[in-house]
Formats: C-alpha cells, sequence, structure tokens
C-alpha cells in the first residue's frame, strides 16, 4: 500500500481482519497513547479517502480491494449507521422499491427523522433527510444480515 504509514496499515489491517467497515474511535484506540494522535491519524486517513465521516462518532472504511479507492455500501445500511438504528424510517421511493412496488431503482432515498433535514451525498448515493415530528408506520427490513427501519408496505404505496 503505497502513501500510507507503518500505523495507517495497522489500523486498516486490524479493521479489515475484524471485518469492521464501520468503526468509531474507541476501537482504534489500542494503537495511540493520546487523543491528538488518533485524531491526526483519522485526519489522514480521510486525506488519502481510506476513510468517510458518517456521524459525529462513526466512520466508514473504504477496503482495501476497492478498486482505485471506489467503494459503495448499500444506501439502506448507510442510513441506519448514520442514525446508529434508531428515530428515522425510509420512506419514499426506496421505500416503494424495496417492496416490489416500482421496479425503477431509485437515485435518491428518503430518510423521514425526528431530528436531522437537509441533504447529504455519500458515495455516490443522495440521502434527503426529512424532518417530521412523529415516527410511526414503520417496519423493520434486513439487507445483507443487516436490520434497519423502513415504511411499511401500506404507507409506501402513496410514493408510487
Amino acid at each position: 500500500m503505497k502513501g500510507h504509514s507503518k500505523k495507517e496499515i495497522e489500523i486498516i489491517s486490524f479493521l479489515e481482519l475484524e471485518g469492521k467497515r464501520f468503526f468509531t474511535r474507541a476501537d482504534i484506540k489500542k494503537f495511540f497513547r493520546s487523543r491528538s494522535s488518533i485524531t491526526f491519524a483519522i485526519h489522514k486517513l480521510k486525506v488519502k479517502k481510506r476513510i468517510i465521516k458518517i456521524n459525529k462518532y462513526k466512520y466508514y472504511l473504504i477496503p482495501i480491494h476497492a478498486f482505485k479507492g471506489k467503494w459503495s455500501e448499500h444506501p439502506f445500511i448507510l442510513v441506519d449507521e448514520i442514525f446508529n438504528g434508531k428515530g428515522y424510517f425510509i420512506g419514499g421511493k426506496g421505500a416503494a422499491h424495496y417492496w416490489g412496488l416500482i421496479e425503477q431503482i431509485p437515485t435518491e432515498i428518503d430518510v423521514y427523522s425526528t431530528t436531522k433535514q437537509g441533504k447529504r451525498k455519500i458515495f455516490d448515493t443522495v440521502i434527503n433527510f426529512r424532518r417530521i415530528r412523529k415516527l410511526e408506520n414503520f417496519v423493520e427490513g434486513k439487507i445483507k444480515d443487516h436490520k434497519f427501519k423502513i415504511a411499511s408496505k401500506e404507507m409506501s404505496k402513496k410514493w408510487i
């Protein structure tokens, strides 16, 4: 791995061997003596496009086998990790496609939450955060052994 320090290779290898694509500072804490050295290492990995910041505490590791650093994760898994598994549900055309109500794969994912609003682009996925007062009419879905919250099939029919 050209351009990476010994410490960076050690961290990347550890996370890959543990199967941790999503990780926090606590997961790599054992490699460092101080908080500032963790911050510096994370900064360098972000500059080298080896990790992406997902939320305030969580990062995503781009796998070693990614072709030219290009990689993508399923958007529903990304959304679940952004919210740490609570306080949201996926709606809109993304939910309609998940339930098989439409065939077209949506280019944007609508996420309903009581806290976030706005747009964010991660990888090639645009996520539209929409704030609502109450979370209701959602169920748990599953992709690649990862659970997430999605609008119920009946609720998803209104987006057809």
